[in-house]
């Protein structure tokens, strides 16, 4: 068949950085992305357009995931942005909103792209070398026999998420049952290759947030007219729970006739000869002393009645996602036949018990060994709850990072004037030798490494909302907010009282100047090993292995696009 329309050519585009067009689209992206950032955030409400739902949020994974990207950088950025979040979880915005930042400061640099490149990967060098040493002075490290720092990681996520709509007993509630289920996950008994183990988040919506709690084991919910009360269970003689878990259907419905022909010679029932087959299965279950049966799928009705006169609980639908923690937590393996069972399947459980929150019933499955737990999460509305939930997920995905690799950074801001100020001081004191290595005048480095700072005092920007002024110290070059409405030439002293991580307080001349103002290069003495103030109380932390990942993803990507020559669009 001929076309009716005639193939046309691609469209090649040069230069794209060059193009109004798209530092237009990359300013409006930068724009929406630094309003959401922090516990002041401003919120954004994103739907399809034609109706539906509607997310309210400010985390970048929500927003990244339905915000329409047309133009092929914009997409290069956000798809370098969400593969962090994949892996990391945290500092999605801090990645997305440097990125943005670096790539509109480099490319108005009078400097040839590939110089920009090559020293920009000296500087994230340095600063990844930096981050690393024992001498930097904006991390700390995480000790897990004391809570105080764990509490401190856990408590930056929530209160950096302001569409949650917490108070601060709900954050602090929150933030102890969240450790407390991370906890939960970590074995008791460490072997050469320990595995963590599982959060299961279990929705309760339109209570408060302060009725949230987590409980040892798993919740299965099912119907109240399915449960018993007092819950009689066969237990075997050692007084445990034997569990069979089904992950086929056991409903007695005919196979698919898409599976091929079935041939039923006459006067034979399938229905009959599945349910017979179902019921032979009840009959080994109970010689088996099983007590519990747990099926991914539907049991059927004559199954289950079999099951309850001999003393052994039923529960049916239960899920594809409950299938591996509950057969990791009991020891069982999921049994994909009702023509061949194999006792050597079974696994077990401590005790059951019947639970009510709200007006969802759930049967408790309590285990041996607590590796997995059931985190029943609380909110007032549905909007609420689904930030809730990401922002727990994150959390605890914050901890699982911190565990391998125990140290966390300085949050508030303070990490990215800390670096801007230490690159400034490092980048006046490199010898000649340094500039022959990477192919460059001095000039060129300073005006790069100007830009780079610049990129991550913007970031420290971000987090100000409300048009007051910001500041960086000359001594440990963090960051301090002050209120809006004072002039500018204030005293400064008499208006900031802490850092914006909380670690340093106003205690000394730390001879402040305006974050904006890019004259003077402060020397870094380093942050106190000590802070003076108590740490569980006001140290703001990020997660360590997450915000050093957004920075190499942020200027990485920034190079990639700092490097593209043309686009070439398919125009069919």
């Amino acid at each position: 068949m001929s076309r009716l329309e005639a193939k046309k050519p691609p469209l090649f585009i040069s230069e794209p950085l060059a193009k109004d067009t798209v530092s237009q689209s990359l300013s409006l992206l930068s724009g929406i992305l630094k309003s959401c950032y922090g516990p002041a955030g401003r919120l954004k409400q994103l739907h399809n357009g034609v109706g539906g739902y509607v997310c309210t949020t400010s985390q970048s994974s929500a927003i990244l995931s339905r915000l329409s990207v047309s133009h092929p950088v914009l997409s290069v950025l956000t798809a370098s942005v969400q593969n962090h979040i994949s892996r990391f979880s945290d500092c999605g915005l801090f990645t997305a909103i440097l990125c943005c930042s670096l790539v509109e400061n480099f490319k108005s640099l009078n400097v040839a792209s590939c110089t920009v490149i090559k020293i920009s990967k000296h500087l994230l060098s340095l600063c990844m070398d930096y981050l690393k040493s024992e001498a930097c002075g904006c991390r700390v490290s995480v000790d897990f026999s004391s809570l105080e720092t764990l509490l401190c990681l856990v408590r930056s996520v929530l209160t950096s998420k302001p569409a949650c709509m917490l108070n601060k007993p709900e954050v602090d509630h929150l933030t102890m049952l969240i450790l407390k289920a991370f906890m939960f996950t970590v074995p008791c008994h460490v072997e050469t290759n320990a595995v963590l183990g599982k959060c299961i988040i279990v929705p309760v919506k339109g209570v408060r947030v302060v009725d949230s709690t987590v409980l040892p084991g798993l919740l299965i919910e099912t119907p109240e007219t399915q449960l018993a009360k007092p819950l009689a269970v066969k237990r075997t003689c050692s007084n445990m729970i034997k569990i069979a878990l089904f992950c086929v259907s056991m409903s007695g419905d005919l196979s698919n006739p898409e599976e091929g022909t079935i041939t039923v010679p006459y006067g034979i029932s399938l229905e009959m000869s599945e349910l017979n087959q179902l019921l032979n299965v009840g009959k080994q279950l109970v010689n088996d002393e099983v007590g519990l049966v747990v099926c991914q799928k539907v049991i059927h009705p004559s199954l289950k009645q079999y099951l309850k006169e001999n003393h052994v609980i039923a529960v049916d639908r239960a899920g594809l996602s409950l299938m591996e923690p509950l057969s990791r937590m009991t020891g069982s393996k999921p049994i994909a036949s009702i023509h061949s069972l194999s006792p050597s399947c079974y696994g077990s459980l401590k005790d059951m018990r019947i639970e009510r929150f709200a007006s969802k019933h759930f049967v408790h499955l309590i285990p041996n060994d607590t590796v997995v737990c059931s985190l029943i999460l609380c909110n007032r509305n549905e909007t609420a709850w689904d930030e809730l939930k990401r922002a727990c997920e994150t959390a605890e995905h914050v901890l699982q990072l911190t565990i391998k690799e125990p140290l966390a950074l300085l949050g508030g801001g303070c990490t990215e004037t800390h670096l801007a100020s230490y690159i400034r001081h490092k980048s006046c004191s490199l010898s000649t030798s340094s500039f022959k290595d990477i192919d460059c005048s001095r000039t060129q480095y300073q005006l790069v490494a100007d830009g780079f700072c610049r990129s991550l005092e913007s970031v420290a920007c971000s987090l100000n909302h409300d048009d007051g002024e910001i500041l960086t110290d000359m001594v440990y070059g963090h960051c301090w907010f002050v209120p809006s409405g004072f002039p500018s030439v204030s005293n400064w002293s008499d208006l900031v009282s802490e850092c914006g991580c909380g670690i340093n307080g106003n205690t000394e001349d730390l001879n402040w100047r305006l974050l904006q103002d890019q004259f003077g290069s402060p020397v870094i003495h380093g942050c106190p090993k000590d802070p003076s103030v108590k740490v569980a109380d006001f140290l703001t932390l990020d997660c360590f292995a997450a915000k050093c990942s957004g920075l190499q993803v942020a200027l990485e990507t920034a190079n990639l696009i700092l490097d593209l020559s043309y686009i070439i669009e398919d125009q069919n």
